[in-house]
Order: structure tokens, then sequence, then C-alpha cells
């Protein structure tokens, strides 16, 4: 393996020796030896780590964000580091696009009105939001890839989560379909083969999950695209035989609303599938983080006080009165603590805050957790909903 000083390695990435030491100081590119002599050296392997930094940075991350992104991703290879670097560039060219619409918008809107609302210009061409919903975007679709991938490596039940909710719906040809938060579509991903027939809507209120949906499934005829809130669809009367809400309902902001609209599209006896969580789910992780530090939550609020298995019969019933619900049996069974700290810090709490001031010792207190295997509790399911006929 060829090791190169600090110098080098500078140099040949086009930094500053001060930049890389800084990198190496705040613990976001740690040399991959401290040789006898005090020389800290890097490998070709910390190039496609530095690769990745400068590409989020280039994205508009800022150095915490980038940190929580790249912690343990060890197994990133070149050409992983690559496509990564050509999807963000992607989403850059399309932001930029997008800015220079709205300075067009802007502009003809200045010269066909003598009297300019400013707060209206302003919004047209607040940047600064933009770039901080590109920044979103890529983190929310790195953070469901992180969580997919514990559950797909560790989850012990050979019928995958995705599978396991196909069997369950009754899909027969001629069907219309409408998935709301359909995310990066990895539901039809897994079941591609069997979608003959069906025509499908998905449906996301972020363009950036909608656009990732439609780049992994574009190949398929049979799927459509609409970008728009489950609060306000606009989708007419009695339209689709099916409505799947896939771990959605927790976040759609007013259920109530989100629940008449689904009953409102529903055809006469069409069917409502509504996965969601139990309170047990993934509690070993919640406990080894509260044992480390009480004041970490990864979630801002609990998903399933707000739409869960405990209380969904009766948040469903007042609009439905036929509702069965299921039980996925699985659990995970994980030997790696670098994809539990990854997993953590996929989180959409405030875990970042006190880990990352102090990383090394975080790592070290989940490595002592974790000398056998960490069983983690899965309790998930789905509620079948069936509209009035």
């Amino acid at each position: 393996m060829k090791y190169y000083k600090t110098g080098e390695f500078a140099k040949m990435a086009n930094l500053s020796i001060r930049t890389i030491r800084y990198y190496d100081q705040i613990g976001l590119l740690k040399p991959s030896k401290i040789a006898d002599n005090g020389y800290r050296l890097y490998t070709d392997k910390d190039f496609i780590k530095l690769q990745k930094i400068l590409s989020l940075k280039s994205l508009g991350f800022s150095l915490n964000d980038i940190f929580a992104q790249i912690i343990n991703d060890n197994t990133l290879s070149l050409q992983e580091s690559l496509d990564l670097q050509k999807q963000m560039i992607d989403k850059k060219i399309e932001n930029l696009n997008n800015i220079k619409e709205s300075l067009e918008k802007t502009q003809n809107y200045i010269k066909d009105n003598e009297n300019i609302d400013w707060k209206e210009v302003w919004d047209r061409i607040n940047f600064d939001s933009m770039e901080k919903e590109l920044v979103e975007q890529y983190k929310n679709s790195n953070n469901v890839n992180i969580r997919i991938h514990l559950h797909e490596k560790y989850s012990q039940n050979p019928l995958s989560w995705f599978e396991w909710l196909f069997q369950q719906y009754d899909l027969k040809e001629g069907m219309k379909i409408l998935e709301i938060g359909c995310g990066n579509g990895q539901l039809w991903m897994m079941n591609q083969d069997k979608l003959d027939g069906l025509e499908i809507v998905l449906s996301d209120v972020s363009l950036g999950m909608l656009n990732d949906a439609f780049k992994n499934l574009s190949h398929i005829s049979n799927i459509t695209y609409q970008c728009f809130d489950a609060q306000d669809m606009p989708c007419s009367d009695e339209t689709f035989d099916v409505v799947i809400a896939n771990h959605v309902l927790f976040y759609v902001g007013d259920i109530s609303k989100v629940l008449k609209e689904i009953r409102r599209v529903l055809k006469p006896g069409g069917k409502l599938y509504a996965s969601t969580y139990g309170q047990k789910h993934m509690k070993e992780i919640t406990e080894l983080v509260k044992e480390y530090d009480t004041k970490i939550t990864l979630s801002n609020v609990s998903l399933y006080d707000i739409f869960g298995l405990e209380n969904g019969y009766d948040i469903l019933h007042p609009y439905f009165n036929h509702i069965d619900m299921l039980h996925y049996d699985d659990y995970l069974l994980v030997d790696s603590y670098h994809d539990i700290i990854q997993y953590i810090l996929s989180c959409h709490g405030n875990q970042s805050e006190y880990i990352l001031k102090d990383y090394p010792r975080f790592e070290k207190y989940v490595a002592r957790k974790m000398k056998k295997p960490m069983y983690i509790t899965k309790d998930a399911g789905l509620f079948i909903v069936k509209n009035k006929c």
C-alpha cells in the first residue's frame, strides 16, 4: 500500500496543507496511519473519502453535516464515489436551472407590474432557501438509504419488508394505484416483476425524492409521477382502486385532511394500505443512545404516537368502517457497530449535537456495548382499509 505524507497528499488533492491538517484536527479526515516518527500518512482510500467531503461541501453542506454523512463510510469504492459526484452535479445543474427560471419570471413580473410587491420579488429570488432545500433533499435520500440498508442486511425474515407488503396488496390487472409519499420508489423496485397491467401513480411532497424514484424506475412505462401534498390531492373523485401510504401518515401534517382526501379519491370498495410502526420498534437502539446521554432523542416526535399500530385503528375508524391490521414478524441481528452508528446518525433527532462533539468516545461506547451481535426489535405492520361501496 502506498502512503503519502501530509504535504504530498495536500498537493495531489490541490488543497492547502492547512486545510488537510484542519480536517484531521476536527476528525473529519484522519490519516490512515501514523508512522513511528510521527508522520501522518494517507492512502489512496483517503482520496476517495476526501472526494466525498469536497463534493458535499460544494453542494452546500456544513462541516457538521458532512461529518454525519461520512463517518464509517469505509466501504465506498472509487466508482461509487464518482457516481455520487455525478448525481450531485446533476442536482446542482437542476438547482441552477431553477434559479435561472426564477430570475426570468421575476424579470417578467417587474416588467408587467407598476406596483411591485417586493416581498413577492424576494420570495421568487430567495436562492438561499433553494440551496437549503437541495441539501435537505440529498440528506433525506442518503439517510433513507442508510436505514433501508440496515434492514436489508440484518433482517432475519427471509421475506423482505417490501416483498411482504406486496403480498398483502390485492392488486389485479387494470387497477389504478396511487402511492403517497413514495420516497425513492423502493417498494416498486423490489417488486418490479409484478407490475404488468397496473396503472401506477407515484407521488411525494418532495420533488427531490420524486426525481430519485423516477431515476430508479424510469424503465417501467406504466408508472407516472406527481409532486403534491397529500392534504390537497389534484385528483378527481373516485379515481383509484388502491391508495398506498407506506410509513407516511405520521409525516403528513393533518392526518384528518389526508384521510378525507384518500376517501374522496378512492373508488367505492377501493382499499387503502397504510403501514406504520409500533411503540417497540428499534427500542434497543433508543435504549443504547439514552444510556450514553439521556438528552439524545432520535426523532423530534414519536411517530407511532401520531399514527402507529396501537392507535391506528382509532384514527382510521371515523373515515372508514372495515379495518384490518397485520403484523410483520421480523427482528434484526446486527454484528457491526459501524452500521449501528450510521443508522443512529441518519435519524431525525438531535443525536448529532451530542455525538459529534466527542465522536471517538461515542464510538468506543458503542463498540464496547456490541461485543456480541445486537438483537433489535422490529415492530411494524399494515392496516388494510376498505372504502364504502
